[in-house]
């Protein structure tokens, strides 16, 4: 695995393009959404949409278009990594993984914005995951959409990063595809975690690690969760609380809830917040939420967190 060190004008341009989309600018192709001073700071009031009761596709749409369209985030050529969950060997009514709806909705607004590339994919965590696309639905459905899709099995597809604001882990080895994605879009499941008590946007990253194992053997998984987020920030949150898992999460089977609801934000953990809420936390109770804060990735009260309801 390659260390690829980024020059400081780099780094700049990379946070500058994770605070524009904070505010729904458009100045992004062309910029990642790392840089190894850290994710830049939310911007004052970040807005959130919030779609409901209608089917999976349509609440997509409708959050994505309250954020002023794909095309905010998304230009014509641009390269796009789509990361859903596709961890487990759930089908989808379980509420295990993302809606393969939701991610293939994604897919089709990227492509209508003109994205030349969009690619899906996952490190998961049952084996074999060459059946991980069928099973869970993901793969026909984004394929349909024109999406490609990968199971990230192969260590030669991670490089490493550097995390020098690290408190838990000071380096992971990164899905090299975030690093070289023009737009990196997280679309995460809502549900409850056995080790984390929630797993919604930022414990979703830990689909782009190769180690999983060295959060969970670091002083903290909350804290390895919070120090990779702290760094790597997509330029979009899509998270899937159509209907969630209530009980024995994070794989499942257990208790599911309709809740027929979309969150979609540029602050990953302002989206985190509303996930947390909707699922009958307080989001400052929820450990690596609170780490994440400390860290700077985004807002976590939700009275300073514009809400669109749609």
């Amino acid at each position: 695995m390659s260390d690829e060190r980024l020059t400081r004008r780099d780094l700049l341009k990379r946070a500058a393009a994770a605070g524009l989309a904070a505010y729904g600018l458009t100045e992004l192709t062309g910029l990642s959404p790392l840089g190894e001073a850290g994710a830049a700071q939310a911007a004052p009031e970040p807005t959130i949409a919030v779609a409901s009761d209608r089917e999976p596709a349509q609440l997509v749409r409708a959050a994505v278009e309250a954020l002023g369209g794909m095309d905010k985030f998304v230009r014509r050529g641009a390269t796009v990594l789509v990361k859903p969950n596709i961890a487990w060997t759930r089908r989808p009514e379980q509420a295990a993984t993302t809606n393969p709806e939701i991610v293939a909705e994604v897919v089709r607004l990227c492509r209508a914005a003109g994205a030349r590339q969009v690619k899906v994919m996952e490190h998961s965590v049952d084996r074999p995951d060459a059946v991980l696309p069928e099973i869970t639905g993901i793969g026909p459905a984004a394929q349909r959409a024109g999406a490609t899709v990968t199971m990230a099995s192969s260590p030669a597809l991670y490089q490493r990063l550097r995390l020098p604001r690290g408190k838990a882990v000071t380096q992971v080895d990164v899905l090299r595809e975030v690093m070289r994605a023009d737009v990196f879009i997280n679309v995460p499941i809502a549900k409850v975690h056995s080790a984390t008590d929630l797993t919604l946007g930022l414990k979703n990253l830990m689909g782009v690690i190769w180690d999983r194992g060295a959060y969970h053997s670091s002083p903290s998984l909350d804290q390895a969760i919070a120090d990779f987020a702290g760094q790597v920030k997509p330029h979009l949150v899509v998270l899937d609380a159509y209907r969630v898992l209530l009980s024995n999460g994070p794989k499942g089977p257990g208790r599911t809830k309709d809740l027929r609801t979309v969150v979609v934000g540029a602050d990953p953990l302002a989206v985190d917040a509303y996930g947390a809420k909707l699922l009958g936390r307080e989001p400052g109770r929820v450990n690596h939420l609170a780490r994440a804060r400390e860290m700077g990735v985004g807002e976590l009260d939700l009275a300073r967190i514009k809400i669109r309801n749609v």
